[in-house]
């Protein structure tokens, strides 16, 4: 994993880069880098908030190396009104497929439906080397700065 950057504006980070290498141990040090981030929030994020975005990084993290299989992938966490943005971006360009889960095996299939649940918007962009996936999630409270921030992150009418 490379050094993460972090690119401050007072004394709370405005937003966070991770560049992490497609390893097995890549969604821990996403883990790791999106709980120091929550960690300098000011006010603090609330616990069950903090928990969910921690869970959206680990899927799409874990997507990104398991699915893109590329050498590396990218984490970015950047505060919009009362939510955190996400964005992991990887080499592939394929947007992920939502699919029956597997129960009994271990092909998994939760993800990518469990982000969509959590978040309060998602969307799939695609970039001259793959794709990036965003999903919003609130860490404080409901309100209009997240709202807008959720129509922001909406790509663009075809």
């Amino acid at each position: 994993m490379s050094s993460p950057t972090a690119l401050h504006r007072g004394a709370t980070p405005s937003a966070h880069l991770v560049t992490l290498d497609s390893c097995p141990h890549a969604a821990a040090a996403a883990r790791t880098a999106t709980h120091g981030f929550l960690a300098s929030l000011r006010p603090p994020v609330d616990p069950g908030a903090a928990d969910a975005v921690v869970l959206v990084v680990s899927e799409l993290v874990t997507n990104a190396v398991r699915h893109a299989r590329g050498p590396s992938c990218s984490l970015r966490l950047a505060v919009c009104g009362d939510a955190v943005a996400v964005a992991v971006s990887d080499g592939c360009p394929d947007p992920p497929v939502a699919r029956r889960p597997d129960v009994d095996g271990d092909r998994g299939g939760f993800g990518w439906p469990m982000v969509r649940q959590l978040a309060i918007a998602t969307s799939v962009c695609p970039t001259p080397y793959g794709k990036t996936v965003h999903a919003l999630l609130p860490y404080r409270r409901h309100g209009s700065e997240t709202a807008a921030c959720a129509e922001r992150s909406r790509p663009p009418a075809p």
